[in-house]
């Protein structure tokens, strides 16, 4: 059985100008290429500027590739093709304060791509808002308020839910739960563990906090400078890291040599 996303040769370089004949190419993410499988939750790991956010934008649409493809349940989604992409791959950012726009009631934010990409009449489009909000955790009523009257993690739980309402095969996930504290953090993990049994959602997981990947990954692929340096069942790379950035990022976080975490 093919894998249901598999990615090949995806590498993006950027072109900046120092004066007027002078072009500086600069590789912000070297050919990559991997698979995951339904239900499969991949993680990427690195410091900032690794790569690993270009790399996320890539697989989400938002940033164009130089090189490479990527496949969904076999078929390639091209840059720019929205109504496709989305279908399949859906991103959940980093800031939900920032990603959700305060002047609009949350059912309308919801109900945005139910619009857009579908042609569910309005009574359909209504109970899926609904429903998937109940999904994530928050009450039917949510679809009447607006972003700032939630707090912070209900909001990454609007962002989560704005992400799942398409149904697509594929989450990923930038750094998403940084801004919100351990409880809530512990919160939307178990969430996104539910989300991946119930309805057989993939996720890629991009974050620095190697205690969240160890915890809900179970492929892990750390990134340098634009680099894949290391790649693996995530268990056994974080016990047995091989390659020096690994080691020093593991380290740093559990404060001890990987051989001794279980």
């Amino acid at each position: 059985m093919s894998a249901l996303l598999e990615v090949i040769g995806l590498s993006k370089s950027f072109v900046t100008r120092s004066g007027l004949f002078k072009k500086r190419i600069q590789q912000a993410v070297m050919p990559i290429s991997f698979t995951l499988d339904a239900g499969q939750t991949l993680g990427i790991i690195g410091q900032n500027g690794s790569g690993k956010s270009t790399l996320a934008k890539m697989l989400a649409g938002v940033v164009e590739p130089s090189h490479g493809k990527i496949f969904v349940n076999g078929e390639q989604l091209f840059h720019k093709d929205y109504s496709t992409r989305c279908k399949f791959i859906r991103m959940i950012f980093q800031d939900p304060n920032t990603s959700l726009n305060p002047r609009i009631q949350v059912g309308k934010i919801l109900e945005e791509p139910l619009k857009r990409n579908t042609q569910m009449p309005p009574e359909a489009r209504s109970l899926r808002v609904k429903e998937t909000l109940v999904r994530v955790g928050l009450l039917p009523e949510h679809a009447h308020f607006y972003p700032q009257m939630l707090a912070t993690g209900q909001k990454q739980r609007v962002c989560l839910a704005r992400a799942l309402v398409l149904q697509p095969s594929v989450i990923v996930a930038d750094e998403a739960l940084n801004g919100l504290d351990m409880a809530m953090r512990s919160q939307i993990i178990n969430l996104f563990l539910e989300l991946q049994e119930e309805m057989g959602v993939s996720f890629v997981y991009v974050s620095q906090h190697i205690g969240v990947v160890k915890h809900i990954t179970d492929k892990l692929i750390v990134m340098h400078e634009g680099e894949v340096v290391e790649s693996g069942e995530t268990l056994s790379l974080i016990a047995n890291p091989q390659h020096p950035i690994s080691q020093r990022l593991i380290e740093n976080h559990f404060h001890s040599k990987p051989s001794h975490i279980k």
